[in-house]
């Protein structure tokens, strides 16, 4: 279909963005489906995040927020869905209003139970938007949660945060579960957020990043024997129930899923 004047305008705000596979699922999906939408990547910096939203979602459009911005959109949208109010993905008008969710949070369920991953103890690597999606899905499944990461400051932020949501706090050593919710692994030269050694009793691990074969990240667990999936699941999901947000109709989830693995080679 030729884009027009009555063309929605759906985009995936971030900086990384380039890299994003939402583009090639999303216009897969309009394709599929007869609808007059386009769906692109836009690198965005931190003063045009709520401008970007507002104007796409007066023009009838909507889209994604990716890292760095989660935060920043949630601070933008007159009202967010759902149970995460700190960290915003998805967009969307509502009227005059702009309103937001978090998708994410099915994506990490949806992935997490196609690993068969208990619901025990994980290891949540990251403190920024992404990880916020992990928390809500650990309340949802009951799962204790120990977090990494290189600000003592934003960890404990993080475990208060648990505290208020009922989070059990789990040590490190006990958990079963760990979870990459940091950027390491956008870049090639990137170092291993965490070594398959620094976590010997861990039997699942979830790559919220992914890109063309598997991360260095799943690799280097897959070599020790453990069950590991990077973010395209996490991908799919959350992209699927962004896409119902915005219609308010079934998304075609295979459709989008093949995409996406077409558009990673």
């Amino acid at each position: 279909m030729t884009p027009s004047g009555r063309t929605r305008v759906f985009a995936i705000l971030g900086n990384p963005v380039a890299h994003s596979l939402s583009p090639a699922m999303h216009n897969a999906a309009f394709r599929m489906l007869g609808l007059d939408a386009v769906y692109v990547a836009l690198r965005t910096s931190p003063e045009e995040v709520g401008g970007l939203m507002r104007s796409l979602a007066a023009a009838g459009g909507g889209g994604n927020v990716t890292v760095p911005y989660k935060f920043t959109a949630a601070e933008q949208v007159d009202e967010m869905h759902g149970a995460l109010p700190e960290a915003c993905n998805t967009f969307w008008a509502d009227g005059d209003r702009l309103v937001g969710d978090n998708t994410d949070v099915t994506g990490v369920l949806d992935a997490l139970a196609a690993l068969e991953a208990p619901a025990t103890s994980w290891l949540l690597l990251g403190t920024g938007g992404s990880s916020q999606a992990v928390l809500a899905a650990a309340r949802e499944r009951g799962a204790r949660v120990s977090i990494r990461s290189r600000s003592t400051d934003r960890m404990a932020a993080a475990q208060a945060r648990m505290a208020a949501m009922g989070i059990g706090l789990a040590t490190p050593e006990e958990c079963q579960v760990v979870i990459n919710a940091t950027p390491l692994g956008l870049s090639a030269d990137d170092p291993l957020p965490l070594t398959p050694f620094e976590a010997p009793d861990v039997g699942w691990a979830l790559d919220l990043v992914y890109g063309s074969g598997a991360t260095p990240f799943v690799r280097a667990f897959r070599e020790r024997g453990v069950r590991a999936a990077d973010g395209r699941g996490v991908l799919v999901a959350q992209g699927t129930a962004s896409f119902e947000r915005w219609f308010r109709r079934r998304a075609p989830r295979e459709v989008m899923r093949a995409a996406g693995d077409a558009a990673l080679g």
